[in-house]
């Protein structure tokens, strides 16, 4: 007997969404809080120059390799055992991060904090699934959790600051203990166990290729201004990593990962657009605080309240994207995001040149750069199902959330390897510009794009654009 929406949707259904998403909120905030906390922790843990990307890129590819293995062992012992799992995980990287007393092992526990994320949130999402077998209440669960962790994202610099400067940076991971426990607790007492298909590969060596090789290009891009032979050598041996898992993953009967989903035109599209995306914007994003500190003098509160333009239109800006697809097709939204996203990242670079006088082309530039990618980002999925064919649309959600995670760790090494040691605020010109190049190439990819048919197919891409994109913000920084 099918539920009524009001009878699916009552409230222990909301405070099973409300811990689903209290899960992801956990994720989302310790990428976007310690963006801000960045500076006073190399300062305190002697992390020098680019090395400084480590921060951000330690819990990336550990989140982004972990991913591979977490979603198959989620089907064999339980969705709510692995949400549990990632909870007590998380709990415990958390603990030995605020507790780190140098570089080796906060940088270690960062990543093990990544991995626990990955379970934490591959836990989350699934459970969403099967907790919510009503089609509307399940659209609803989505929704207050792309809430929440949109929220997560836009107050995360803010409170990062407020919380870095009053209790000091070691508390941004200490404030998760207590979130944790109170997740483990509801989760058991709202969440239903669940399992999936048990015969989902484990492919181990495929899981260190990609770490390897994700951690090698990284290395060797912040190495680039100090030694050629590292980078040519460090970038060599990491392509070379990626090549051989993309061999093996073609040669598995059921690989965990299938290239072959993104050899058409317009996938390859799609996938250029989350690659620029992730540099042109979330990259830029961990920098912003350093430069409006470097730029301004801004204290660190100050830093994470300003970087509000460039993140609170992630909150507002989705819903008319979502209109603006329906009319025009998605190549025309995502040129139109993109360019803007060039123009933003302009901004910042002739705001990095021009120092006197140059506030409000920080401001300017940080509202443009943000809102060229909310338009983007709601959309990106909903592209992505739609585009892939549809026997491999689960495939295709999981290869998009690997690229975007790569290509953010990516995007901040490289970003981070062309600031100078010096600290001079013209030193930022270089790599904001790097990033609206990105844009303005992904705005050229938009090309590889089908066109827009017709209002009546178009309008049927938009629904599941939409259906996803209300879940979009937790899915940019898995999760990201």
């Amino acid at each position: 007997m099918q539920h009524k929406p009001n009878e699916a949707w009552n409230s222990r259904a909301r405070l099973t969404a409300a811990t689903l998403g209290l899960a992801i909120f956990l994720a989302q905030f310790d990428v976007t809080s310690v963006v801000v906390a960045m500076p006073m922790i190399g300062a305190d843990l002697g992390i020098r120059d680019a090395a400084i990307a480590w921060i951000i890129d330690a819990y990336s590819i550990a989140f982004t390799a972990t991913l591979l293995i977490a979603g198959a062992l989620a089907d064999r012992f339980g969705r709510r055992c692995t949400l549990l799992i990632g909870n007590a995980w998380f709990l415990l990287a958390s603990l030995c991060c605020g507790l780190g007393w140098d570089t080796s092992t906060f940088l270690a526990s960062r990543a093990l904090q990544g991995g626990g994320a990955a379970f934490l949130v591959t836990g989350a999402i699934s459970s969403i699934a099967t907790a919510f077998p009503d089609a509307q209440a399940r659209a609803r669960a989505f929704g207050l959790v792309g809430v929440i962790s949109g929220i997560a994202m836009a107050l995360g610099p803010s409170l990062g600051g407020a919380i870095s400067m009053w209790l000091g940076w070691r508390w941004i991971f200490l404030v998760n203990l207590p979130i944790c426990v109170l997740v483990a607790f509801a989760v058991t007492r709202f969440v239903p166990e669940s399992l999936g298909n048990r015969g989902k590969p484990l492919d181990w060596p495929s899981v260190v290729m990609l770490t390897l090789a994700l951690g090698l290009v990284i290395e060797a891009l912040l190495q680039a201004r100090h030694s050629w032979t590292r980078f040519v050598f460090g970038l060599a041996v990491g392509v070379g990593l990626l090549v051989l898992f993309t061999l093996r993953q073609r040669k598995q009967e059921r690989p965990m990962l299938d290239p072959a989903v993104f050899a058409s035109r317009s996938m390859i599209g799609v996938a250029a657009l989350i690659a620029a995306v992730s540099i042109g914007y979330w990259a830029v994003l961990v920098y912003l605080p350093l430069f409006l500190n470097t730029a301004y003098g801004w204290t660190l509160q100050e830093a994470g309240m300003g970087l509000l333009a460039a993140t609170l239109p992630m909150l507002i800006v989705p819903p008319f994207s979502g209109r603006v697809a329906a009319q025009l097709g998605w190549r025309c939204l995502f040129a139109i995001a993109l360019t803007t996203m060039a123009i933003g990242g302009i901004a910042l670079g002739l705001a990095a040149a021009q120092t006197t006088s140059s506030v409000m082309w920080s401001i300017a530039g940080m509202v443009i750069l943000g809102t060229g990618a909310a338009l983007a980002s709601p959309q990106l999925s909903g592209a992505v199902l739609a585009l892939a064919p549809p026997e491999a649309s689960g495939m295709a959600s999981a290869i998009a959330v690997i690229a975007r995670q790569g290509g953010f760790a990516i995007g901040v090494a490289a970003l981070g390897g062309l600031l100078p040691s010096s600290g001079a605020v013209s030193g930022f010109v270089w790599p904001f510009c790097v990033a609206a190049a990105a844009s303005a190439s992904g705005a050229l990819a938009c090309l590889l794009l089908p066109p827009a048919s017709g209002k009546s197919s178009q309008q049927e891409l938009q629904g599941q654009s939409l259906a996803s994109g209300k879940q979009q913000p937790q899915r940019d920084f898995q999760g990201h």
